[in-house]
């Protein structure tokens, strides 16, 4: 087997490994973050269980740290709280971003683990089979339910030579995704093998597989070996350890061969990942920002080669350069090394441990600037900045930008430096941690007013009729759906007001025309709800009325959440369909007639049928006929919703 097959072997308890099966698989950790947290508690309340029930729960406050007014102070209360309740370990605010702090201090080799967070893949590069979900999923798991996925294929990324130059580990994946396109992974793993997999420290991996989820893949992962020995060690986790590969002549379903030795500097242009030129092709363009961290590019390695090549230099005086590190252990180490004034010399901002500019929580660049940055995505408007262009690098060649203030072409940088390596005694920040009672059930959970009890919905009659709500072309996001930055995120524990914000960046009237009508449905091109875990992207549609989402093809976690909400997701027979549908039109969808992935005929009011199709299991049907997860879940367990 490889190394994908004998993780799932291992934690399988209901279906086959059978490539598009269903499978249920038992998870031994779960994270959430507290831009879907707070939800994903809620939810577990409700379900009445009085203590998780992984091997460790993880909650980490990251992304709504500007606490601007009470909500999202209100927020990290109730979640530390909960957390106290019922057995979750608690991030406070500033401790760091969650998938770099996961790395460092939890993820295991072999482990299974889902975060409310798309780049929990992350911890695929030491060896964990690590998955993005939403919240509801991730609640379930908490309260020992299998995470249900379809079994994916698994492609093997044959690695060949080593770096060289000024190409980078963020270099392969920028590759990977002009090589597939940001919906080439759905349905996939992608498990990283050869030569050149010895070549790549822990973080260098960890860069890959946490931007492989933009690949629309369901995770990706790197053999556990003695390079990842060696970083657990460092991070005094060496009984964590175990050998991880996959068995020799272990069967794959495709085979992609990446020669490192031949990758140079590359970027993605906006407003996609997989929008990737070589750097060279830049040089020239004046750049107003450069933005240096997120949950991609914060280790230890990456600010201490910074560091180094800002050395005596400054950054471009038009060139506002942010720098986020991503953990309070990594900036305690570039303070003990004196690595901390080179970057405030230089000019740079330090900013906290936090996601912040990633998600448009702060960190904006000017009206129409160019904005260079280390994140993993560039979507329209997702900087906080509508017009601004953004583009993705490495922490390498973000930082010549800073100091030359433009792209320039990486054959006059000079010579590269080597990757850092992690100090003899690294510090530990494992006490900043609040890790909960062993009884909780004196704890009392505080709540502000912003976070709002959660909406019951109700389950599907045999046929609904609904107006279109909104034609959407390919590639919507979920920072299209349900937009991020500091005013809008700290609405995610209220789901009537952040409500008011769907489609707002794409469709001013799209609230209005919901509120207007019983029911709804969006009409969507390829790949509708790629991004972001954020479940509100469902949720709050779903509050609006939304009852089902016709598209020509669907992204792996949003159509997830669509279940859950109880939105019934339908794929157009013939593409050439979507150009029937009009905005403000009658669709009539008979639901008594739906079959788990079975077609049906659905009727446009004054203008015929069309043939729509779903690739639902029977339990996801009852799931949607029942009005969402939650109340499938009563249901079953006391026979009334």
């Amino acid at each position: 087997m490889n190394v994908t097959q004998k993780i799932i072997a291992a934690h399988l308890v209901s279906g086959e490994m059978v490539a598009g099966g269903e499978i249920g698989l038992r998870i031994d950790q779960t994270l959430t973050q507290d831009a879907t947290g707070t939800m994903a508690y809620l939810q577990f309340e409700a379900m009445g269980v009085d203590r998780v029930r992984t091997d460790l729960s993880v909650s980490y406050v990251d992304h709504n740290t500007l606490q601007m007014g009470f909500r999202n102070s209100d927020d990290h209360r109730f979640l530390r709280t909960v957390a106290q309740k019922y057995g979750v370990v608690f991030s406070p605010p500033g401790t760091g971003i969650c998938h770099q702090l996961h790395l460092e201090n939890f993820a295991k080799p072999g482990a299974t683990l889902v975060g409310s967070d798309s780049h929990t893949p992350t911890a695929g590069g030491i060896g964990s089979l690590a998955m993005g979900a939403g919240g509801l999923s991730v609640a379930l798991a908490m309260a020992g339910e299998p995470y249900f996925i379809a079994m994916p294929k698994v492609i093997k990324v044959q690695l060949e030579g080593k770096l060289t130059g000024w190409a980078s580990a963020k270099d392969v994946i920028l590759h990977l995704l002009g090589l597939l396109t940001v919906k080439g992974g759905v349905g996939k793993v992608f498990e990283y093998a050869g030569p050149g997999v010895a070549t790549l420290s822990v973080p260098e991996r960890a860069v890959i597989t946490n931007m492989g989820a933009e690949l629309g893949a369901t995770t990706s992962l790197f053999p556990s070996d003695d390079k990842t020995r060696q970083f657990l060690a460092a991070m005094g986790r060496e009984a964590d350890w175990k050998e991880l590969v996959a068995d020799a002549g272990a069967a794959y379903d495709d085979v992609i061969v990446i020669d490192l030795s031949k990758l140079e500097p590359l970027a993605a242009q906006p407003h996609m990942p997989d929008r990737v030129v070589s750097v060279r092709e830049l040089a020239g363009k004046k750049v107003d920002q450069v933005a240096i961290g997120s949950c991609t590019n914060s280790s230890y390695a990456d600010m201490k080669s910074v560091a180094g090549l800002f050395g005596a230099a400054k950054v471009c005086p038009e060139t506002d350069t942010l720098i986020s590190p991503g953990s309070k252990q990594v900036l305690k180490m570039l303070a003990r090394e004196g690595l901390v004034e080179p970057l405030l010399d230089a000019g740079a901002r330090l900013l906290e441990c936090s996601c912040g500019p990633c998600i448009g929580m702060g960190g904006s660049p000017v009206s129409a600037g160019v904005s260079v940055r280390t994140f993993n995505r560039n979507f329209e408007g997702r900087s906080g900045t509508k017009d601004a262009d953004v583009y993705l690098v490495s922490p390498l060649t973000a930082a010549m930008v800073a100091i030359r203030g433009e792209f320039t072409d990486p054959a006059t940088w000079g010579e590269a430096p080597a990757v850092p390596e992690l100090p003899a005694d690294v510090p530990s920040i494992r006490d900043l941690f609040i890790f909960p009672p062993a009884d909780g059930s004196g704890v009392e959970v505080l709540r502000g007013p912003n976070i709002v009890p959660l909406e019951k919905f109700d389950g599907f009659g045999d046929s609904v009729t609904a107006q279109v709500l909104l034609k959407a072309g390919d590639d919507i996001t979920t920072d299209h759906i349900m937009p991020a930055g500091a005013q809008i995120t700290a609405l995610r524990s209220n789901v009537p007001a952040i409500s008011e914000h769907v489609f707002s960046r794409v469709d001013e009237g799209f609230v209005a025309r919901a509120k207007a009508c019983d029911n709804g449905i969006i009409v969507a091109g390829e790949n509708y709800g790629q991004g972001s875990s954020r479940e509100h992207a469902a949720l709050a549609p779903r509050h609006l009325g939304v009852r089902a989402v016709i598209a020509k093809s669907l992204a792996r976690i949003h159509r997830a959440n669509l279940v859950n909400f109880g939105i019934l997701p339908l794929i157009l027979e013939d593409k050439a369909d979507y150009d029937r549908f009009a905005l403000g039109g009658k669709v009539t969808v008979p639901v008594a007639a739906v079959t788990a992935g079975g077609s049906v005929e659905i009727t446009l009011e004054g203008a015929g049928s069309v043939a729509v199709k779903n690739d639902l299991t029977q339990k996801e049907l009852d799931i949607i006929r029942a009005g969402g997860l939650l109340n499938y879940v009563r249901l079953s367990k006391t026979g009334a919703a």
